[in-house]
């Protein structure tokens, strides 16, 4: 693996070099992370350990504690207490949760061609009044009679990062709720999430954890919700709760959990706790670096990305075609509403930029 990173300053880059090359030696030009992000190897460690307890039929109890691991690291990144996150699966159940909750006919405002999983359950309720506008008119879309505003922090087809604070901002000034969506954003992009009603992200994209993790975070006083998908777990004391109707709900977010899918917290636990030992505004200064040499190269062939400041996601009209062909070469991009999407996380380097690059120009 190249060892050109894009780290700052020297005594943190020579910190951030060990920690990444400890943790990461993939097979090929990897610039998928908007995708899937890579499992570091603690993580596949932890993800084999786990699957080895079950195997053996020993207790299961230390899974358990990772879900709480994660949980409680995830509100450490999210920057809310601990009692404000719920544990689940999926940003669509998630928002289903949020859509359910709002009265017929109300106003959900959202930015056009946003992820299926933050708009689709809008929709799907048949008697809401779902509004979509560029997402660089979001802030001033927002109206008097306007319930909701949904968006993701980053968007997954091209990168283009919303203008939070003015989002906020516009909707206070018309007492309208925030739904934020930072699958694209966390662990690269620092999180601001107590400043919105309700947010979430996935785990196994920047967070560089496994599949079948989602958090949702909701107010102190859970925003209106009701937990519609409460089992067990969701319950105050749940080996308490396995039988019959739960007796008592949890007095925080936990109210809002899903079954969880123990190995992925497993090895969850552990991917939160490379975010965290390398810093976000280390890795977001690293993946800057090398979407900005990204865009410079590209400039220099002739193209034009999707412009997005700021972004670790960069997007070229009209490439996505190139795809299949980049990945026969050993470069994963994506395709996506027919751009090609390279996404630069912590693991890649200088060299794989150039690679991309090389490729294109032939």
């Amino acid at each position: 693996m190249d060892v050109d990173f894009a780290a700052p300053h020297s005594g943190a880059m020579e910190t951030f070099e060990t920690l990444v090359r400890t943790e990461f030696a993939p097979k090929n030009t990897y610039l998928n992370t908007a995708s899937n992000g890579l499992l570091p190897a603690r993580t596949v460690t932890a993800l084999h350990e786990a699957a080895l307890l079950r195997a053996e039929g020993r207790p299961l109890t230390s899974l358990y504690e990772d879900v709480e691991a994660s949980r409680a690291a995830y509100a450490r990144l999210a920057g809310v207490p601990v009692g404000r996150v719920a544990a689940g699966a999926s940003v669509a159940a998630h928002t289903g949760v949020i859509a359910a909750a709002l009265p017929a006919g109300a106003e959900v405002l959202t930015a056009e061609d946003d992820f299926t999983s933050v708009l689709n359950p809008f929709h799907v309720r048949g008697d809401l009044k779902v509004r979509a506008v560029p997402l660089e008119r979001l802030a001033e879309a927002v109206r008097p009679g306007t319930a909701l505003v949904a968006v993701s922090a980053a968007q997954s087809a091209d990168g283009r990062i919303a203008d939070l604070p003015a989002l906020r901002e516009a909707a206070r000034a018309h007492g309208a709720r925030t739904y934020v969506d930072f699958s694209q954003s966390a662990g690269w992009l620092p999180m601001d999430a107590g400043a919105y009603d309700y947010s979430v992200s996935v785990s196994f994209k920047w967070l560089l954890g496994p599949h079948g993790a989602a958090f949702l975070v909701v107010p102190e006083d859970f925003g209106g919700l009701t937990p519609l998908l409460a089992g067990w777990v969701a319950a105050e004391v749940p080996w308490d709760s396995c039988y019959g109707p739960v007796a008592e709900l949890a007095r925080s977010a936990r109210r809002f959990d899903l079954s969880h899918a123990l190995f992925t917290y497993a090895g969850l636990r552990r991917s939160l706790e490379l975010i965290e030992e390398l810093g976000v505004a280390a890795v977001r200064a690293h993946d800057l670096a090398l979407a900005d040499r990204f865009r410079a190269g590209l400039a220099a062939l002739g193209h034009e990305s999707v412009p997005a400041p700021g972004s670790a996601i960069v997007s070229v009209p009209g490439l996505g075609v190139r795809q299949p062909e980049l990945s026969r070469a050993g470069i994963e991009v994506s395709d996506r509403a027919g751009n090609l999407r390279a996404a630069f996380h912590l693991f890649n380097t200088v060299a794989d930029v150039d690679r991309l690059l090389d490729a294109l120009s032939g």
